[in-house]
């Protein structure tokens, strides 16, 4: 699932004279076992997708969560989709989420027919408000999609308890969460379905790629005939019947081997990947401390149930200007930072097709203060210190 008004990723060119490198917002962790699986896939000449490399990445998957079916996506986008299939939401059925997330949250609802609700975040984590969700139950709810901003998982606990109490679904919108948990349990694996997201712009990455996360054992065996175009074809694999044949309703879900190749060998650097992001992850918040307290800056907060997987570094300024300035300055000494959402209940098409039943101020105050700074696990230090003194002369140099 991309983020809206992402810069692409470049080759640095060298530096001339006094031009310094750019700093890219993002770059994917790749290296010569990448580069070998595709080859081996490519001579192969297996390339449609459910075959080898994709039981690969499922096993995978599977023994981090091992009550939970896990079915790859061609994004995390087609993940959410399909769990809105699944459901089987219809027209007017109500689900309840943050406005402070990507389209493809509430675009999953809507192409079912049913009606995005947005509900606040909250104001430490920038993760759904479990009070907010009480609050925007009505008898149309059928679920909740609580997304897991920056890798840093939602209270669990009290969502669990709101869904429990009106019988609704819970969905984990965890796109950004791939290898952190709550309370030492994966995130993905708490909602009855879970999603994950393997963009290019994420921690482990295929370019464009997805998951769906089964956990409720009720919706196995029709979620196996949706992920395949609504026949039974995995069934026919296990030989558990003589032909296969169209079933249900059902899409093209299932990437290729090719990118499937690329998947598993991140899912097996899952541990090392996020170890480096984590290492310069904690090296900003290091850096930044002062900085943040001379300026009134707001730095992430991490719940102590949270395990994070250092997927985003953001700050949150004391007004829109002050943001954009800083924004701005960077910009021009070519460091790729970034804002991040328009918040969805704000957007052309929230106000048409979504519903607010209360003010979302942490949500607005999100949308015009945040700043995402240039993260990956091969920033070099050296870079990194360029950053945050970049930074530092950027708010030195706004105007009183």
């Amino acid at each position: 699932m991309p983020d809206p008004r992402l810069p692409s990723p470049a080759p640095r060119p060298a530096a001339s004279g006094s031009v310094l490198p750019a700093i890219p917002f993002y770059a994917p962790d790749l290296g010569e076992a990448e580069l070998r699986a595709l080859q081996t896939t490519l001579v192969s000449r297996r390339l449609a997708g459910g075959a080898t490399q994709t039981e690969r990445c499922h096993r995978m998957l599977a023994a981090t969560m091992p009550d939970s079916l896990p079915l790859l996506t061609q994004s995390c986008t087609a993940a959410l989709e399909m769990a809105a299939l699944l459901l089987e939401l219809r027209p007017g059925d109500e689900v309840i989420m943050p406005s402070w997330t990507f389209c493809s949250t509430a675009n999953a609802v809507l192409l079912r027919g049913a009606v995005p609700v947005f509900a606040d975040v909250r104001e430490d984590t920038l993760n759904l408000d479990a009070d907010d969700v009480a609050a925007a139950v009505t008898p149309r709810s059928r679920a909740v999609i609580c997304v897991h901003y920056a890798g840093v998982g939602c209270d669990m606990a009290a969502l669990q308890a709101v869904c429990r109490r009106h019988g609704l679904a819970l969905i984990e919108d965890a796109a950004q969460a791939v290898g952190a948990s709550w309370a030492g349990q994966p995130l993905g694996s708490f909602g009855t379905l879970g999603a994950f997201s393997y963009h290019a712009s994420k921690n482990l990455t295929c370019g464009e790629g997805g998951a769906l996360i089964v956990n409720d054992p009720s919706l196995r065996s029709r979620a196996e005939i949706l992920w395949e175009k609504g026949t039974d074809r995995l069934r026919f694999a296990r030989g558990e019947v003589s032909r296969y044949s169209w079933q249900d309703l059902g899409s093209s879900f299932l990437p290729s081997e090719v990118t499937a190749s690329l998947l598993a060998v991140q899912l097996a650097r899952l541990e090392e990947i996020t170890e480096k992001r984590l290492a310069v992850w904690r090296r900003y918040d290091t850096l930044l401390a002062p900085l943040a307290e001379d300026w009134g800056l707001r730095r992430p907060q991490i719940p102590q149930a949270a395990a994070h997987n250092g997927h985003i570094y953001h700050l949150r300024f004391p007004s829109r200007a002050m943001r954009d300035h800083v924004l701005a300055r960077l910009a021009a000494e070519r460091i790729g930072a970034s804002t991040h959402y328009e918040p969805l209940h704000l957007s052309a098409a929230g106000r048409r097709f979504g519903q607010t039943l209360a003010p979302l101020p942490v949500t607005e105050a999100a949308g015009a203060t945040l700043l995402r700074l240039p993260l990956y696990g091969d920033l070099p230090p050296g870079e990194q210190d360029r950053v945050v003194e970049r930074l530092d002369a950027a708010l030195a140099a706004i105007p009183h």
